[in-house]
């Protein structure tokens, strides 16, 4: 049987999603350890998106296979009784042997959240990428508008990206205010390794009047990651939603850009 589940968490305390050789302090090995006691087997998971290390999520999507029969209700309430407070499930349900977490998703969704004063915070720290500087709306929004649609983002990959190709389709990229809140919402096919945070960098910088709207658009036809080099902190990078095809019926995975 395929499980399919939304998990939540607080990465703040982890050194990222994924197992890794030289540490075990990573949010897969809390989630799986938490799931193979209530299916009393070992379980391996699959997740829709590996988030590095500091980065959070408000509905990140895994898949599992077990023998073990469950409601959906006894995965969710078995799995947190075992789960440390800044991991939770959210949802699960039985589905498909043909949907995959990572490779089923046809859209994934971050909000990026910028903390704006002239002191660094104190309970917003570590969930929260904070300036002293004033963002200024209007020329951040002029900037985004060149990265909407199908591009080489190779000047927006980190140097370590693995993935084959460059080219990403972002269906979405809006930013906003609230008081002292700067919000990048942005949705798309597929990201690569540090996409997210470095448009935030280069927004970032844009917002704050150190360099013109023009500047994201010429760091984006360059396609070399070395005329950007602005990465943006992970504290404020939220994955909020994944969203799947409607034949697999996970209407809950739908993303949801409400952080705060």
């Amino acid at each position: 049987m395929r499980i399919a589940m939304a998990v939540e968490y607080d990465g703040s305390g982890y050194s990222g999603w994924q197992l890794q050789k030289d540490t075990s302090n990573t949010i897969q090995e809390v989630v799986e350890a938490a799931i193979s006691k209530v299916a009393d087997e070992s379980v391996r998971v699959t997740v829709a998106g590996r988030t590095d290390t500091g980065v959070h999520a408000t509905s990140q999507i895994i898949h599992f296979d077990t023998v073990a029969e469950r409601t959906e209700r006894s995965w969710v309430f078995g799995t947190n009784t075992n789960l440390p407070k800044d991991v939770v499930a959210l949802w699960s349900q039985p589905v498909s042997d043909q949907f995959h977490a990572r490779f089923s998703a046809v859209r994934r969704a971050y909000r990026f959240v910028i903390y704006s004063r002239n002191v660094r915070p104190t309970f917003l720290a570590g969930r929260v990428t904070w300036t002293h500087k004033a963002l200024e709306l209007k020329p951040m929004r002029e900037a985004a508008s060149c990265l909407i649609g199908e591009h080489d983002f190779s000047s927006f990959r980190a140097v370590g990206c693995q993935a084959n190709s460059p080219i990403r389709t972002i269906t979405r990229l809006e930013v906003s205010q609230h008081g002292p809140y700067t919000y990048i919402d942005i949705e798309a096919n597929a990201f690569l390794y540090h996409m997210v945070r470095n448009i935030a960098g280069v927004l970032m910088k844009i917002g704050s009047g150190e360099a013109e709207p023009e500047w994201c658009s010429e760091v984006l036809q360059l396609k070399d990651r070395t005329q950007a080099g602005v990465t943006a902190p992970a504290a404020g990078l939220y994955l909020v939603g994944v969203e799947y095809p409607q034949e697999f019926g996970l209407t809950q995975s739908a993303p949801s850009l409400t952080v705060w």
